[in-house]
């Protein structure tokens, strides 16, 4: 089995799609594909995917197959990317990955702490949705990342805070009236609802409605804070969000919270356990401190 072959998987298991995977994904021939895809299933002793008619899908075997494949991919990937680093002039150096919009609260302290400790580090940032940075971590892009606790990547993660959920509406909305929204106020709304990229929200958001007994009209699916917020007040819906967006909450949207036992969300550190870098010990060793002197901002 070679390393082509489980590329050639995961793309067919990410798009469902022959045809899609290997026209904008590999760049080859479909049946070059399939035949791929073929040697594949010999080499494993089984079918790994079905034809439907929605396109391609995974087998029982087929989905026990992939989160392996991703994660010996995302090993080659990191030990590439140690490689290089290793190549490269000795210098402490950082990559630091923020959900977005995290970065207003931890950034300025946490490079504070850094840059005291070792005057010439090189840090990076990057700000992403939160399986994004889950992956880059695991491909050894990022060394760490403020982020939601996502599963599947082979990483391990800190609690460094709970947020609660705030209720976001348009700043003209009846509802802002309330210094609280009960959860049963929220029936008659349209709602927005958090996308695949924001699964883990998602499905705290799901729990809590299921918890409070309260069906929602969903009208929209989205993952990025910057649209929730246009669709709110372009659709004068509401939803259910994390405190820290308020931060970046323009004058036409606001939160209230909700009234009684709100629902929470962890965000954590992530990092890979595989990643031995001196400067990643370090920042995971200052983490209390890092939380003992940030302050999270409030609306």
């Amino acid at each position: 089995m070679e390393l082509r072959h489980l590329r050639y998987f995961i793309a067919v298991a990410e798009t469902g799609s022959l045809t899609e995977a290997a026209a904008s994904r590999l760049h080859t021939s479909q049946p070059s594909l399939s035949r791929q895809i073929r040697d594949l299933e010999d080499r494993v002793g089984t079918a790994l995917l079905q034809r439907s008619a929605r396109g391609v899908e995974l087998t029982d075997a087929g989905r026990a197959f992939l989160d392996h494949a991703r994660l010996a991919m995302a090993q080659v990937d990191a030990a590439v990317e140690a490689a290089r680093r290793a190549a490269q002039p000795a210098k402490a150096r950082l990559a630091l990955g923020f959900l977005t919009g995290q970065e207003m609260t931890w950034l300025t302290e946490a490079m504070h702490l850094l840059c005291d400790e070792l005057p010439n580090l090189q840090v990076t940032v990057t700000s992403d949705y939160s399986t994004e940075l889950a992956s880059a971590l695991a491909h050894g892009k990022l060394d760490v990342a403020f982020m939601r606790a996502e599963p599947g990547y082979g990483l391990e993660y800190r609690v460094i805070g709970e947020e609660p959920l705030v209720v976001l509406m348009p700043s003209d909305h009846p509802l802002a009236a309330r210094k609280a929204v009960r959860p049963e106020d929220l029936r008659q709304q349209p709602f927005i609802a958090m996308a695949d990229k924001a699964k883990v929200l998602g499905q705290v958001i799901d729990g809590y409605l299921a918890k409070t007994g309260v069906e929602v009209d969903v009208t929209q699916r989205v993952d990025n804070p910057a649209m929730v917020m246009s669709l709110i007040a372009s659709t004068r819906a509401v939803t259910l969000i994390p405190a820290y967006v308020q931060n970046l909450m323009p004058w036409s949207v606001v939160s209230r919270p909700l009234q009684g036992e709100a629902p929470t969300i962890d965000l954590v550190v992530g990092y890979s356990p595989g990643n031995a870098a001196p400067i990643v010990k370090l920042f995971l060793s200052r983490l209390e401190e890092l939380k003992a002197n940030t302050t999270p901002r409030k609306e």
